[in-house]
């Protein structure tokens, strides 16, 4: 494969804040090279997270009721324009490209060609796709389904697919007899699907988007806001404006929680100044630093609460609240007295009098929100990581109130919500017996195989067939040579796609590429134009409206290409009316609101309406689904995130993969990155300047990075500039899925098996 790099390269400082001209011209920059500056497109963004328009297809952030004129980011633009591209990848794409030819360009040539205009299947003898029916594409794949074992199939789902997809997608995979559900989240999340159910009975946050406008103080740990999650911005500036502290920890410093400028205000866009400081306190820790630091600032909390006793001051403690509604508070408090100050400090990276700032600050404020992403959740403890920041929160009563609680920042528009609706290996969290007495068939009820897991059983065989629903699983995923060398050797590889990427290069013996509508297109089924569902970030859960017209003719919706995949391989398996479903996505939605009750009464009359409605989250009441109905403190094992990849070897690094500000996942729209000063390239590898020189390194100079997990299969990436930059000493930052290869696929969180994608032990090899 190419590297993903170009014949401009150039590093430069970036002072500027996130947002501002920097986001404009950005956009223009994006719809010419798409072909879009003079099309419609700007007004299909005015539809963009509005109560009578589309989910943004990027990020999961809230689509408020009452939205800006601009209710999109610089990113969500990117992605929008990306979708709607003029350009077109069909036929005559493929008949003058070998598969062959196409491994050898980079991620961003492949969905630059546009977008899938009609079904194709890999034809081995030619080394190409080629056009096939969509009657013959269903019929040869469920010939091929009821060949194989269903234990032997894998059935995944990205994060785009809307809640009616979803819900049909996991039906069709257990009447099929496959458990096999991995998604997206076990890349990313799964850390905080497996640790906040622990504390506080909940896999997903306790906060609503109301809860910014009440908060009197933020937390922000391990997440890149300008990139990932930009429209989250304004309720911080908000409150920023307002003069709430931000205190941030992440080992480099984004842009987005440093400085911002608002596009949507004149006067601030029109001034010289620098924009709004977006956290009154930038803490770098060190990669990995985040329980150390957790800790730390318990350690002080408990210190001024000791003071607070000893004056006879209030309490520092939320002490009712501990003793009313938690459990475990003595062992965590043991934990953390026990904990030296001096460890804390070379852990973390950050200094005692920082922490206790930080324990400060905490303690006068009374309505706390912790927001935190990939920077805790991919670690080996990365489940620890979550069960610290509750730890933290519940102290002071942080849980279960009026602009307070735990705010995990997802990633996919709809990661979250697939898991409500069914997609998950895990039979425990899926309503089995509803469906069986519901849908007249009987599901497997034994646990299915995660993403890492899937992954593993490519490689030793046991896997002999993947079906996805969207994403780049190949690209995305750890282990990448040995994944791809071994996916070949399936004997069905299917992928629902709007664009072309890696992973549909990587045939099996029988390979199929199903072209789908757009949730940004409209889709009309024989009762007329239908709708879809998505649920944010906060748990709210919205309608989406399509407004473009189709790219091509001949591409079907997801939930169409999933009735009719189930009519060809289980059609008399249930009593499922598939056809019926899809004349009309209100039946499949009542059928979601009759197996979740809980979360969807009156599903089709509420979701619709601006602001949509909020599943009910019991800890959001402090109602404590646990086994033992309270909310409970969890003392992590060590201060040590990854203990068990020994960094401290000499020459051995430790690697953050990380996202640039021109990419979404493994959708790379350009090669620059601008909020960091990089331009013209991905293939870089930032370093702190004494590392550069211990090595005996110099700015520019090309290098490879290999794996330090001495386990004795060879990881290696070769081509990446020496690049200085502020990151703590002992760490060093690259792209994702670029520096994948280099990731082991036992280098996992322990309960969750997200990749441990920010910590992965490397060393540097100068090239021959």
């Amino acid at each position: 494969m190419n590297p993903s790099t170009t014949d401009h390269v150039k590093i430069a400082k970036y002072d500027h804040p996130t947002g501002g001209w920097g986001s404009l011209k950005s956009l223009i920059r994006r719809a010419r090279a798409e072909g879009l500056l003079m099309s419609g497109i700007w007004n299909t963004l005015l539809r963009q997270n509005k109560p009578d328009g589309y989910m943004c297809v990027s990020c999961s952030w809230a689509k408020p009721a009452e939205p800006r004129p601009f209710e999109f980011c610089e990113n969500g633009a990117k992605a929008t324009m990306w979708d709607q591209t003029k350009r077109r990848c069909g036929p005559d794409f493929f008949a003058s490209h070998s598969v062959n030819e196409l491994l050898d360009w980079p991620d961003h040539d492949l969905e630059k060609q546009g977008r899938l205009l009609e079904p194709m299947r890999y034809n081995e003898v030619t080394d190409k796709y080629e056009p096939v029916s969509w009657e013959e594409a269903f019929r040869s794949i469920g010939e091929e389904l009821n060949k194989l074992d269903p234990k032997s199939v894998v059935f995944y789902t990205s994060g785009r697919a809307s809640l009616e997809a979803s819900f049909m997608y996991q039906l069709f995979a257990r009447i099929y007899g496959s458990s096999n559900l991995p998604d997206s989240s076990n890349m990313c999340h799964e850390s905080t699907s497996v640790g906040l159910p622990e504390c506080i009975g909940s896999p997903v946050g306790t906060v609503q988007l109301e809860d910014f406008a009440h908060c009197d103080m933020m937390f922000f740990f391990g997440h890149n806001t300008g990139v990932n999650a930009p429209r989250l911005l304004h309720p911080v500036e908000e409150a920023r404006r307002r003069g709430v502290p931000v205190i941030t920890f992440n080992p480099l410093p984004e842009r987005g929680l440093k400085r911002f400028k608002n596009p949507q205000d004149p006067r601030e866009m029109l001034s010289p100044g620098p924009g709004t400081k977006m956290s009154s306190d930038f803490l770098q820790l060190r990669g990995g630093g985040d329980i150390a630091a957790m800790t730390g600032i318990a350690k002080a909390v408990l210190a001024l609460d000791d003071a607070a006793k000893q004056t006879g001051a209030p309490c520092v403690l939320d002490t009712a609240f501990i003793e009313e509604h938690t459990h475990g508070f003595d062992a965590f408090e043991a934990y953390v007295r026990g904990t030296s100050w001096k460890n804390i400090e070379a852990r973390s990276g950050l200094k005692q009098a920082d922490l206790e700032h930080v324990a400060y600050v905490y303690s006068r404020a009374s309505a706390v929100i912790g927001n935190y992403g990939m920077g805790l959740t991919q670690h080996r403890h990365g489940t620890e990581n979550v069960h610290m920041l509750c730890n933290l929160l519940m102290m002071r009563g942080n849980v279960g109130k009026r602009g307070a609680g735990i705010s995990p920042l997802r990633g996919h528009s709809n990661v979250q919500g697939q898991r409500t609706v069914g997609i998950s290996e895990k039979p425990e969290l899926v309503p089995l017996d509803k469906f069986a007495e519901f849908y007249r068939f009987e599901p497997p009820r034994e646990k299915g195989l995660d993403t890492v897991e899937t992954c593993e059983g490519v490689i030793d065989g046991s896997v002999k067939a993947f079906i996805g629903l969207g994403g780049n699983f190949v690209r995305a995923v750890p282990e990448t040579g040995l994944v791809e060398a071994s996916w070949r050797h399936l004997r069905l590889h299917v992928q629902i796609a709007t664009k072309l990427n890696r992973s549909h290069l990587i045939p099996g013996a029988v390979t199929y590429l199903l072209p789908c509508l757009s949730r940004i297109e409209k889709d009309r089924q024989a009762t007329g134009e239908q709708h879809v569902s998505m649920e944010d970030s906060t748990a709210c859960i919205h309608g989406s409206f399509g407004y473009r017209p189709p790219a091509s003719p001949k591409l079907l919706s997801e939930p169409k290409i999933i009735a009719e995949l189930a009519k060809a391989t289980v059609a008399a398996k249930s009593s499922i009316p598939w056809d019926e479903w899809i004349d009309d996505y209100a039946r499949i939605r009542d059928e979601i609101e009759r197996c979740y009750p809980q979360h969807f009464k009156d599903f089709n009359k509420r979701f619709l309406t601006p602001g949509g409605f909020h599943r009910d989250i019991k800890a959001s009441n402090r109602v404590w689904e646990t086994p033992n109905k309270k909310a409970n403190f969890k003392p992590p094992t060590a201060l040590e995130t990854d203990p068990d990849v020994d960094t401290a070897r000499p020459g051995v690094l430790t690697l953050i993969t990380i996202r640039s500000n021109d990419q979404f996942n493994t959708t790379v729209y350009g090669y620059n990155d601008r909020l960091r000063g990089i331009y013209g390239t991905r293939m870089v590898l930032l370093m702190n300047d004494d590392d550069i020189r211990a090595i005996g390194l110099r700015e520019g100079q090309e290098i490879d990075v290999i794996s330090a997990a001495d386990d004795g299969i060879e990881r290696c990436v070769r081509g990446l500039r020496v690049t200085p930059y502020s990151i703590p000493r002992g760490n060093c930052a690259g792209y994702y899925p670029e520096l994948n290869p280099l990731i082991p696929l036992w280098h996992r969180a322990e309960k969750a098996h997200v990749p441990a994608a920010k910590s992965v032990p490397v060393r540097i090899i100068r090239p021959e």
